[in-house]
């Protein structure tokens, strides 16, 4: 691979872990395996079966626990510790054997990456939550399942049209991150507001015996 295939796959797998560590690893082992892609040494391992099939049990695992509302809250905050440090480790990997100095720095683009992404999923299933109908959720589920996909796509086969895309992905996240938190909170103000016992006429709370 050259200098920009490299960086859009070093990049690739950072972004696309924080969205679905499981099915990236899953998808760069089955193109490894399949002779579809030569990965570096670093990261030849992903298309090793024990790890194939440890991604594809977790992939379907997620796949259920991301499309219940709550659930995949909770599977997102457990994940803050998985996803962050797993992208960190695939961007270095992916650079190959070109001196620690430069893996270092795919790693911390990588993990930063994975950070943002994770976040800005989180965060929008947050907001989802709210709606009491599955159907947005399950829609926002299958969504991210096919922007991993399509992302690692475009990374091993056309990367600077991934590139390009990836400058435009940490753009929307700078702009819509401080809406996100934003909405986040007020919906955690509205929830509270609605659990406090309601206001008497003099203006205390009442409270059940």
């Amino acid at each position: 691979m050259d200098a920009v295939e490299t960086i859009a796959l070093s990049m690739g797998v950072g972004w696309a872990a924080g969205l679905n560590l499981y099915a990236a690893v899953f998808m760069l082992g089955l193109l490894s395996t399949t002779g579809n892609l030569v990965l570096p040494d670093e990261l030849a391992l992903v298309g090793d079966p024990l790890v194939m099939g440890a991604a594809a049990l977790m992939y379907c695992v997620e796949f259920f626990a991301d499309k219940i509302p709550g659930v995949d809250t909770g599977w997102d905050a457990i994940h803050t510790f998985v996803r962050i440090p797993a992208g960190a480790v695939l961007a270095a990997g992916a650079v190959g054997d070109v001196g620690e100095p430069a893996r270092l720095a795919a790693g911390l683009l990588g993990g930063t990456l994975a950070a943002g992404s994770h976040f800005t999923k989180a965060g929008t299933r947050a907001a989802v939550n709210v709606s009491p109908e599955p159907v947005t959720n399950w829609a926002a589920s299958l969504s991210e399942d096919v922007a991993v996909v399509g992302g690692l796509w475009a990374a091993l086969y056309h990367p600077w049209v991934f590139l390009v895309g990836l400058v435009l992905f940490v753009a929307l996240v700078v702009w819509l991150t401080p809406k996100i938190v934003r909405g986040v909170r007020r919906l955690f103000s509205r929830r509270r507001d609605a659990e406090l016992p309601a206001a008497s006429p003099n203006g205390t709370r009442d409270v059940m015996p």
